[in-house]
């Protein structure tokens, strides 16, 4: 019986040591702790979706040469009278002052201006204006002072009436205005070759110290006569002294 007991007892024993071995033997779960949050970032303020950044102040275009002598002089001569404009028959042909000439670009012809003079012209209807320089000769229309070409006209207001009347404010000039230059008279156009030189032919013997030529133009065909010296007085004299039948005479500056 005793015998019995202890090795019940033992087979107990046995049996909660082997239970005690299992649990000690079981590893509990643990959760992982929790996430830790980043720091909040600044919310940026909310603006309107046309908004725009604030943008620099755009610097004005400097003057060149031309346009700073006329801010920083007075004109040392004015003129007013009809403007017209000239453009498609002269285009892209040699002008006055030897160079191509460029109906786009910002240019005048004057009859009587040294070549190369510094000139605003205004229309003194709309007080548009532009700064440009003589580069031909012309406008042999009478009546007419200033021929422009087909871009200075557009800014000048002078394209779309075709004529305006204008100032034109001189403030530099290569040559003295009123004295010197070589001159001629101009008489022209005709239609007809035939008449130019028959013209030239009569004027010839007319004013035997001149130099009398026939030329063709985009528009037609002239008689220059050129006096001794190119001298202005003999010029005037000459130009004064054409018969209106023989043609319409002009007093042109060579120079």
């Amino acid at each position: 019986m005793s015998r019995h007991i202890n090795s019940s007892l033992a087979c107990c024993t046995a049996l909660l040591c082997i239970a005690g071995c299992s649990h000690r033997a079981q590893i509990a779960y643990t959760p992982p702790p929790p996430p830790v949050a980043a720091p909040s970032q600044p919310v940026p303020p909310l603006t309107a979706p046309d908004a725009q950044p604030a943008q620099p102040a755009a610097a004005e275009p400097a003057m060149n040469s031309d346009e700073a002598i006329v801010a920083s002089h007075s004109p040392i001569y004015t003129e007013e009278g009809m403007a017209s404009w000239y453009g498609p028959k002269y285009n892209a042909h040699r002008g006055a002052n030897g160079q191509i000439y460029d109906q786009s670009g910002i240019s005048a012809a004057h009859r009587t201006l040294p070549m190369g003079s510094l000139i605003r012209v205004t229309n003194l209807q709309t007080g548009q204006s532009a700064i440009m320089r003589i580069t031909d000769r012309g406008p042999f229309v009478p009546d007419r002072v200033i021929d422009l070409s087909i871009g200075a006209a557009k800014v000048v207001g002078v394209w779309r009436p075709g004529t305006a009347r204008v100032r034109i404010d001189v403030y530099d000039t290569p040559h003295p205005i009123a004295s010197g230059g070589r001159w001629c008279v101009q008489i022209g156009a005709f239609s007809s070759q035939h008449d130019a030189i028959k013209l030239e032919e009569h004027l010839s013997h007319k004013y035997e110290t001149a130099n009398v030529i026939e030329f063709t133009g985009p528009t037609g065909h002239w008689v220059r006569i050129r006096p001794q010296a190119d001298d202005k007085e003999r010029a005037v004299e000459i130009a004064k002294s054409i018969n209106p039948k023989e043609g319409e005479a002009y007093l042109v500056r060579l120079d």
